[in-house]
């Protein structure tokens, strides 16, 4: 076995003395044993990067040809790109002959991408290197240091990947529950499903296949954490997209979705071509392309509502399937509220069950909506008090509105 250049050692040829060998043994001895600090050599207090090339234990043996080899086939396994592998490769090199060598911060190492030979540089100059001239605990650094550096290369790409998808649909298939939480499959990660994000009333178990939108990317130490959803309205959005091809080329646009998960949805769409309907582009022959998204959503109400720039005939639009006529909606700028005059037969079906319809329609707006029949408006234009019907009083402002029944009917004196 070769011995470190300006050893400390003496004697030790054919010729020595059995003391000699002896000597000799015990010094190589030593430096196995302490392979991470390296003998000191009478050209200063630690090795330079050539005298690595004088050891001959050959605890990693790997070509150039393996070692571009190796590059080809993690970056088509895992999807990494070389350039990162050859970094990785650089950085774990380095830091296992720091390790083998105590060698100072300023040595650098390069490998050639298209040879994969392997250069070291100090401050005496640039000498090839072989991997093979690692010692044990050096190679050992070196797997070690190459492992981590592709595992966090592997989470970055997956990282910047799903951090692109977010508010894009994923398909996926339920895995197991943790907690309150589903563990869905992605194929090359798995997503949480929490329980906040899922429709009231959806069951999901193992091997179920599931549609979701992606809601949340984030780094958490070596592993990335990625939230889907299944109540975001652009669930919605990119499922209408997914069926309508006029959405999909643009020619009709969403102009907002408003939700209320498994009950209730209201979207707003507008038409970039006149000869084309924006309203039965999205509902499709015999409802073909409504109906694909509703069996998605697992029998949500989807109403489409035609936008319009002007305020009135937004309301208007938004409150259906109640009859509202424009010359009875009355804007207050100051209070940003929509007053809302109807006929008493359609009181019930403006405000919704539960308020769900005004509620849905002033969140589609943006203004607060306040329904009141013909009687009690008039009542307050005339400055009486208000009566205390069970209707009325469930028929005040968007925000009041989810107390109110959609079976109770006003009553008149």
């Amino acid at each position: 076995m070769g011995r470190f250049s300006g050893g400390s050692a003496s004697g030790a040829s054919a010729g020595s003395s059995a003391g000699g060998r002896r000597e000799s043994t015990c010094i190589r001895q030593r430096v196995r044993a302490a392979p991470c600090v390296a003998p000191r050599s009478t050209r200063g207090d630690t090795f330079q990067a050539r005298d690595l090339h004088r050891t001959r234990r050959r605890h990693l043996s790997m070509n150039r040809e393996d070692l571009l080899r190796l590059v080809d086939v993690i970056h088509r396994d895992k999807d990494i790109p070389a350039e990162l592998i050859f970094q990785g490769l650089e950085s774990a090199v380095g830091a296992a002959v720091k390790k083998r060598l105590g060698a100072g911060e300023d040595l650098v190492v390069a490998i050639d991408r298209k040879s994969g030979e392997i250069s070291i540089e100090d401050d005496e100059g640039v000498y090839e290197f072989d991997l093979a001239e690692l010692g044990r605990i050096a190679a050992q650094a070196f797997k070690q240091g190459f492992i981590q550096k592709i595992r966090e290369a592997e989470r970055d790409v997956l990282y910047d990947d799903y951090e692109a998808r977010v508010g894009q649909i994923v398909n996926g298939t339920v895995q197991r529950y943790d907690g309150d939480a589903l563990v869905v499959n992605l194929g090359r990660a798995e997503a949480g499903l929490p329980r906040e994000e899922r429709v009231r009333g959806e069951t999901f178990g193992p091997g179920d296949r599931i549609r979701a939108i992606v809601l949340e990317v984030r780094k958490d130490g070596p592993r990335v954490r990625i939230t889907i959803s299944r109540t975001h309205p652009d669930l919605v959005r990119r499922l209408f997209e997914l069926e309508v091809p006029e959405i999909a080329d643009s020619i009709i646009e969403i102009k907002r979705v408003v939700r209320e998960p498994g009950y209730r949805t209201k979207m707003a769409v507008i038409s970039q071509d006149p000869k084309i309907d924006c309203i039965g582009a999205c509902v499709g022959v015999r409802g073909s392309r409504i109906k694909a998204v509703i069996d998605e959503l697992r029998g949500e109400r989807i109403d489409i509502i035609r936008w319009s720039d002007s305020l009135e005939t937004l309301v208007m639009n938004g409150l259906k399937p109640a009859t509202i006529h424009l010359e009875n909606i009355y804007p207050e700028v100051e209070q940003h509220s929509v007053t809302v005059v109807v006929d008493d037969d359609q009181q019930s079906l403006a405000i919704g069950k539960k308020g769900q319809n005004v509620r849905l329609a002033s969140r589609l707006c943006g203004w607060d909506i306040d329904i009141k029949t013909r009687a009690q408006f008039e009542r307050e234009e005339a400055g009486l008090p208000p009566e205390q019907l069970p209707s009325e009083a469930g028929a005040g402002a968007a925000s009041n509105a989810a107390d109110s029944s959609a079976d109770e009917t006003p009553t008149q004196d």
